[in-house]
This record gives C-alpha cells, sequence and structure tokens, in this order.
C-alpha cells in the first residue's frame, strides 16, 4: 500500500508517497495539472488498488478526484481548515505540503469532505451562481439609493421600495445636468439587468425543484414554514443526501450551528456556535428560522406548498412549527438576544428537515421508513 499526497494547483501538482511503516515521505516531484500527466503518474506509482490517494479541497473542484477514482485509485478530498498544523512551523511550500499529507494519510489524520455527484455539483452551482447575483443586486440597489439620496430625491410617500410602482416611479426621474442624467441611468440599468438575471436563475431552479432525482425531497422540505423553494433547493445542492448523516447532530455540526466548547475537569464551558461547516447552509437556515418568531399557523402560501404532502411529513411540520416557536420565546424570555434565539431555532429546523428528507429518501429508495 502507497499513500500518496497531492498538493493541487492550477498548473501543477506536487506528489509524495509514504510507505507503511514510520519512514518518512518521498517527495517524486512535481506534475503537470492534465488528465495525460495524472494517467501516467499512476502508472508509474503502480498498481492502482494499491494505492490511496489524497489532496486538499480547494478552487480546483473535484476533476481530479473523478479522473483517480475512474481509473481505479481511491482518492479522499480533506478539509484544508481540518488539516493538522504543526506549531511553530512556519515554511510552506508545495513539497512540504504534500509530504506532510502523505504522511497524515498514513497516520488516519486526516478528515474527508464529501464529494457531491456531477448532478449535486451543478445544481450546486445553479443555487450559488443566484446567491451571487442576489448579492450583486443588493450592491447595484444600494448605489442607486445613495445616488438619489446624494441629490435629495425622496421617494414617493406610500410606496415601497423596490415594489412595481417605486421602479415607475424611477423610471419618471430626470436631472438638469446631462452627466448626472447618464449616471443615474447606468444606475437604473444596472438595477433592471441583475433583476432579469435573477429571475433567469430563480426560473431554472424552479425547473430544478421540480425534476430530477432530489425533487421529491426538496417539495417536501418546502412543507416546513420558512422554507421555501430556493432555501430547500439550497439545503439539498449543499447537503446532497441527509440519510449520510447517522443523526441530526452530525447534520447540524456540519452546518457549524453546533456550541464551541471549553471544557476542564469539572468546569465546563461552552461559546458560540463553531461556524466550521458549510456557510450556505447556516445563511439560508439563519433566513427561515425568523418566521418561527409567529404563532403557528397554516397560512395560504405553506397550504399551497403541503398540497399532495406526505401525512408523516406534514406531522413533522407542525409539531417543528410548535416547538420552535416555543424555543424562540422561550430564550427571549431568558434574556437572550433574537439573533442568539434565532440560531438555537435553525439549528433544530435542520433537525426537522433532517427527518423529512430522511423519510422521503427511503420511500425513494424502496426502504421502509
Amino acid at each position: 500500500m502507497k499513500f500518496v499526497g497531492l498538493d493541487v494547483s492550477k498548473e501543477a501538482i506536487a506528489v509524495a508517497v509514504a510507505e507503511r511503516g514510520t519512514a518518512p515521505a518521498r517527495y517524486l516531484g512535481s506534475v503537470p495539472n492534465t488528465p495525460e500527466a495524472v494517467r501516467k503518474l499512476v502508472r508509474r506509482l503502480g498498481q492502482p488498488e494499491g494505492l490511496l490517494t489524497c489532496y486538499e479541497a480547494g478552487p480546483t473542484g473535484y476533476g481530479l478526484y473523478r479522473l483517480l477514482t475512474g481509473l481505479g485509485v481511491r482518492c479522499v478530498v480533506v478539509a484544508p481548515s481540518l488539516t493538522p498544523v504543526r506549531p511553530g512551523d512556519q515554511v510552506k511550500t508545495d513539497r512540504r505540503d504534500a509530504v506532510r499529507l502523505a504522511q497524515l494519510l498514513r497516520a488516519g489524520e486526516l478528515t474527508p469532505v464529501w464529494v457531491p455527484g456531477e448532478e449535486e455539483e451543478a445544481l450546486r452551482d445553479l443555487v450559488r451562481a443566484r446567491e451571487g447575483a442576489k448579492r450583486d443586486l443588493r450592491r447595484a440597489r444600494q448605489e442607486l439609493t445613495s445616488f438619489l439620496l446624494r441629490h435629495g430625491v425622496p421617494a414617493p410617500k406610500g410606496t415601497t421600495r423596490w415594489s412595481r410602482m417605486f421602479m415607475r416611479w424611477l423610471d419618471t426621474l430626470s436631472f438638469p445636468h446631462r452627466a448626472t442624467q447618464v449616471a443615474f441611468q447606468e444606475y437604473l440599468h444596472a438595477v433592471h439587468e441583475l433583476q432579469a438575471r435573477v429571475e433567469r436563475l430563480e426560473a431554472e431552479i424552479h425547473a430544478m425543484a421540480t425534476e430530477g432525482r432530489h425533487a421529491p425531497v426538496i417539495q417536501a422540505l418546502q412543507a416546513l414554514r420558512g422554507v421555501q423553494e430556493v432555501t430547500a433547493v439550497t439545503l439539498v445542492a449543499e447537503i446532497g443526501e441527509f440519510s449520510r448523516f447517522r443523526s441530526p447532530a452530525q447534520l447540524m455540526a456540519y452546518a457549524g450551528l453546533v456550541p464551541r466548547e471549553f471544557s476542564s475537569g469539572a468546569q465546563t464551558r461552552r461559546g458560540g456556535i463553531t461556524k466550521t461547516g458549510n456557510a450556505h447552509v447556516r445563511f439560508v437556515l439563519g433566513e427561515a428560522a425568523w418566521a418561527y418568531r409567529h404563532r403557528p399557523a397554516v397560512k395560504a402560501p405553506l397550504r399551497a406548498r403541503q398540497q399532495g404532502a406526505d401525512p408523516e411529513v406534514l406531522r413533522v411540520s407542525l409539531k417543528a412549527q410548535e416547538r420552535l416557536h416555543r424555543k424562540y420565546w422561550r430564550l427571549l424570555s431568558r434574556g437572550k438576544a433574537s439573533a442568539v434565539a434565532v440560531t438555537a431555532v435553525a439549528r433544530e429546523l435542520l433537525g426537522f428537515a433532517w427527518a423529512i428528507a430522511c423519510h422521503v429518501e427511503a420511500q425513494r429508495n424502496g426502504v421502509v421508513a
């Protein structure tokens, strides 16, 4: 068995090999980051079934993982933030990183990350593209709002900002100086363009939410209060198969929603959440959790999303409303800040989402839940 550490960059891959035992890892050099070079490297290292490779997750994605597994080589993609680092080690090179990865792989000290399938990765790309478009839209709107404020142009009373009436009012504005008018039109054009971009992406997200292998899970998750289509698709895109987690506590830790702990002897100290997991999951859950401030109710939008849902899914949804509403107000009564209470609600909301998704996945896979 050979343990192979790969330090991957855009242009090249640094390679180190550690044999069984305690001998130091050997640095084999660097190869180009191309499929042909990787195939040649595998032939050079020996039989594929005798190799275990690893590299850190990064901007190069999972193409190398899929190439190696296609060649019959076992590969592990590891979390860079959880890779052990020697205290006081101030020298970092591709060679040293590859050697260190090979040694840690042999010792079993690396933490693997979940590698999404091609369908999950495509869905993740779509959701993150929409997230980026929404971020750009917020910035464009802020720039336009600041422009109007500088020129002393208040919005008409009784209009909601960025509503249809507000946008029609913006189209009627004009400024005396040509340069000012051109700047205003460019700001307004950017808002219109980004709004159209968001709508195109959301239309494609809607199509993905009603088609494909994950559509039943996406539809079932929308039975939860506060979990609308984009939130449900984001959860599925970032988590993949919910049943790969043995318990909701594992999923909560994956999302970075569990508290930090510093305990020693008889003293137990807990702090804020770790935030070491998937930030996208954490964000959408935090937004959805605010819905549980209100008393349990099934109003028209939620009733429409629950139409035709499995009775077990509806039972979990109602239980979530009652439990999370009580939890939010109980924490507030203890003097906790609203943001802290919402974070606690978001953590438990993810547990209810796990229960619903595992139930639907079991039915889809023909397993009795």
